[in-house]
């Protein structure tokens, strides 16, 4: 079976030195100067002028509008949620924010993760999937999971970080050349050097000194909470026809990786 028909097969079963590149470090301006985390006491003065319903309501705002934003995977940052949903109700913040963390919880099954403590940036993940360890880009009518899947893939597997070069000759060897426009992915340089370092599956980090610029890729932030290694490493096991132990080191990794560190919810800040 040949490396590309491997692929196509395996598809169907799946849906410091780091800084930032130069597009994320002005995605990521500083939070809105203006707000200042309410105290418990500014927060419950806040509650008692305002009814239950009209707590109710502003949070049924805040839930839908992550759910919205939350379609293209890109984390949603606190200035954005206060300047255009909470508005006038931000000295009852936190309380909004718990109580659509729960509804996320109990309704969704959705985990609502405060994935930059710096910039105050939130995602939703899949609680019920990566509580049992699966990843959720596993569907098999999402082409661009299954080619990130592939890339986080080559990155885990190269010891979590890998130049950029190796990544695009991997995908030629694949028949996906990113110099051409592909048929399913589009612009795939683009997709791997902008939008899913966006999302925040992926960095893209320049190397310093280096002439002409280069760049290595890490796994990223939502990677890291999202996608299961152990599951990563059955990939690689099936595309290579072996038992995923052979690879000592990443099983080791993978197996250990499960079992320790789970996502704090971190809403609540």
């Amino acid at each position: 079976m040949t490396q590309r028909k491997r692929l196509s097969n395996t598809q169907s079963s799946f849906q410091s030195r780091r800084q930032p590149s130069t597009f994320m470090a002005q995605e990521e301006d500083d939070d809105d100067p203006s707000f200042t985390q309410p105290s418990t006491s500014q927060v419950q003065r806040g509650l008692e002028k305002l009814s239950a319903a009209q707590v109710d309501q502003k949070t049924a705002e805040v839930v839908q509008y992550f759910l919205v934003k939350d379609q293209k995977k890109i984390p949603i940052r606190r200035a954005d949620l206060v300047k255009h949903v909470l508005k006038e109700y931000r000295s009852i913040y936190p309380e909004i924010m718990k109580r659509a963390a729960r509804t996320f919880d109990q309704v969704f099954g959705l985990k609502l993760i405060e994935i930059d403590t710096k910039n105050h940036m939130y995602i939703l993940i899949n609680k019920l999937e990566t509580a049992e360890g699966a990843p959720p880009i596993n569907s098999p009518s999402n082409p661009k999971m299954a080619l990130l899947f592939v890339i986080l893939s080559v990155i885990f597997m190269k010891g979590g970080v890998v130049k950029e070069n190796v990544i695009w000759n991997t995908l030629k060897k694949l028949r996906v050349d990113p110099a051409d426009k592909h048929e399913e992915f589009g612009d795939v340089k683009k997709v791997l050097t902008d939008e899913f370092v966006r999302q925040r599956y992926l960095e893209y980090v320049r190397i310093p000194h280096t002439e002409p610029v280069e760049h290595e890729f890490h796994w990223g932030q939502r990677a890291d909470l999202e996608v299961s290694k152990a599951k990563i490493l059955e990939f690689i096991g099936q595309l290579h026809e072996q038992d995923p132990q052979s690879w000592i080191q990443q099983y080791r990794e993978a197996h250990s990786s499960s079992t320790s560190a789970q996502p704090n919810n971190s809403s609540q800040r």
